[in-house]
């Protein structure tokens, strides 16, 4: 389809969000691409890019290729994702750790907001897309609070753990980042993003794009034969990782892995419950906050739909 500049810098500015998203380990940049409307364009495009278009190249022409995998969208996308993997993570990394309670307030409403958002999609409300919404949330709420594994920086390891995350930062409420904080990978790639090791990078990025074109194939699969029970499974996704990214915790146990001290189990308590200054009325209202912007980028982008198909 045909964009204008302007729809491409719109693009970019999502890729943005969703690459600020996906580097705080709790908050998924498939969220955000749900919630700004070009999730299932990004899947269809994604699951897009085959063998075959190497030989629509060669008998048609590059700009064939180029059109028939939505190159122009992919790269707008890729674009704000890289500014902010390489911009933002020191500035998440500094928040979480000065102001954890504010920031976890901030996306806590935003990914309350956000199941509103995906649980409104589905036309039809009956027992198999509740039973999906129930294992989606069971299955998330096991994943966060499992506790992570011992640091492994082999580039086999790497590699798994890169198409692992992968397929988690596509799925709305399950963080990519927060995977890899699980599998042990975390430290290895944000020293490797800081430090610009492309030999590490290059081994994540390759476990990436190997399971992001594998599982982007099984969603556009799932959408198109099951459409209702997988975003009610997506819903359920975003509500059992709520448990994750509650800002009032209590750390029941720590480790060291390395030279780096990991919370190995916390538990959920309510503000008035929280040791230390828990700020709880800018808390609450920078929660209130995250919950409207949804609202408010919801109805910015209903006003000017864009096609989910367009790039089949």
């Amino acid at each position: 389809m045909q964009r204008s500049f302007l729809e491409y810098l719109t693009i970019t500015l999502k890729g943005m969000a969703m690459g600020a998203a996906d580097v705080v380990p709790g908050v998924s940049g498939g969220t955000i691409a749900f919630i700004s409307g070009i999730y299932e364009e990004l899947i269809s495009t994604i699951s897009g890019i085959k063998p075959g278009l190497i030989t629509t190249w060669k008998n048609e022409g590059f700009g064939k290729m180029w059109k028939e995998m939505n190159g122009n969208f992919l790269i707008a996308l890729l674009t704000g994702i890289l500014i902010s993997l390489f911009t933002l993570m020191r500035l998440a990394n500094y928040l979480l750790e000065t102001h954890p309670v504010l920031i976890w307030s901030f996306f806590f409403g935003l990914v309350l907001s956000s199941i509103w958002f995906v649980a409104k999609q589905i036309p039809k409300w009956n027992y198999k897309v509740i039973i999906s919404l129930l294992i989606g949330a069971a299955i998330a709420f096991y994943l966060v609070s499992l506790p992570p594994l011992s640091p492994n920086s082999s580039y086999l390891f790497l590699f798994f753990a890169g198409a692992i995350a992968v397929c988690a930062m596509i799925l709305p409420g399950i963080s990519g980042a927060f995977i890899l904080v699980l599998l042990g990978a975390y430290k290895s790639v944000t020293e490797a993003v800081h430090d610009f090791n492309a030999a590490v990078l290059g081994v994540v990025a390759l476990g990436a794009i190997f399971g992001l074109l594998t599982f982007s194939r099984v969603l556009k699969w799932l959408f198109v034969h099951y459409s209702s029970i997988t975003l009610a499974a997506l819903t359920g996704f975003i509500a059992g990782s709520l448990n994750k990214i509650w800002p009032w915790k209590e750390v029941l146990e720590k480790a060291i892995f390395g030279e780096k001290e990991v919370v190995i189990r916390e538990a959920s308590v309510l503000p008035w419950n929280f040791e230390g200054n828990p700020q709880t009325i800018w808390a609450v209202l920078l929660m209130l906050a995250g919950f409207l912007l949804i609202i408010i980028l919801e109805s910015v982008a209903t006003q000017k739909p864009v096609s989910a198909n367009a790039a089949d």
